[in-house]
């Protein structure tokens, strides 16, 4: 009996423990975060476009005496790191090869290699520039060229029409080549010419030597030809006289022979 009673008290200890709001409600844990979802990471830049010079200076124009001479004196190279730079870029003036042409050879052919450089660097500002960029720069005047501050040029614009003055030549811009930043090529008509290079006016090639005139036998007759013509005509005159001349006496001889027979 005592244990019934022991038991039936454990068991009601139990209830009510159980029962209290301590032990029925257990305590919540605290929400877990939320996944923090983070934007994509952005594409890389694209590497930026590099102009090749040799190549465009190759197929654009006539330009191959300009190239091969800054090939042969590695300005190329200056020029394409410089062509590279995308903050400050370059602009560059090339002659045709019509404008070396009519120069003439011993202009360049007498220059040191440390001048021809100059030379060569002379025809490029280290910064590139639209055409639409002349009309404030020609206002800046003079302005440094990639030779240096004293190799200067003096732009004039003149509603659209740009020239490019040196010393011994003043060629304008005859067209764009390639203009998109950081690369600027412009075509010139003529040689830019320093006096830190030239001390006078470089001289003109020689004239071409006129093509030779058409022989006047060829396209007029010659006064023996017309004097053969004039008495081959007259000899073929005559000749056709005396033919009917003789042709008209034989048929007289004929009439006069046929009356004597009558008579007879």
């Amino acid at each position: 009996m005592m244990e019934f009673k022991t038991g039936i008290f454990t068991v009601a200890v139990l209830a009510i423990v159980l029962s209290s709001p301590a032990v029925a409600q257990k305590p919540k844990s605290p929400p877990a975060p939320s996944a923090t979802i983070l934007p994509p990471a952005p594409a890389p830049a694209p590497a930026p476009h590099h102009v090749d010079l040799a190549d465009l200076l190759s197929v654009a124009g006539p330009f191959h005496t300009f190239l091969d001479y800054l090939q042969k004196t590695n300005v190329i190279e200056t020029f394409q790191n410089q062509a590279n730079d995308t903050k400050n870029g370059i602009t560059i003036f090339v002659p045709k090869d019509s404008a070396f042409a009519a120069l003439k050879k011993t202009t360049f052919a007498n220059l040191t290699q440390d001048q021809l450089k100059s030379l060569l660097l002379y025809h490029a500002f280290p910064k590139y520039y639209s055409l639409a960029e002349f009309d404030k720069l020609s206002t800046l005047n003079p302005v440094t060229t990639f030779a240096g501050s004293q190799y200067t040029l003096n732009l004039t614009y003149n509603m659209g029409t740009i020239q490019v003055k040196s010393m011994w030549s003043n060629p304008k811009i005859s067209s764009s080549v390639y203009s998109t930043r950081p690369v600027a090529v412009y075509e010139v008509n003529k040689v830019l010419l320093p006096m830190q290079i030239f001390k006078s006016d470089p001289p003109l090639a020689p004239a071409p030597a006129p093509a030779p005139d058409a022989k006047a036998s060829d396209v007029a007759p010659s006064p023996t030809s017309g004097k053969s013509a004039s008495a081959k005509t007259k000899a073929a005159e005559k000749s056709s006289s005396y033919q009917v001349g003789a042709g008209v006496a034989h048929y007289l001889a004929l009439a006069i022979a046929g009356a004597l027979m009558l008579l007879c």
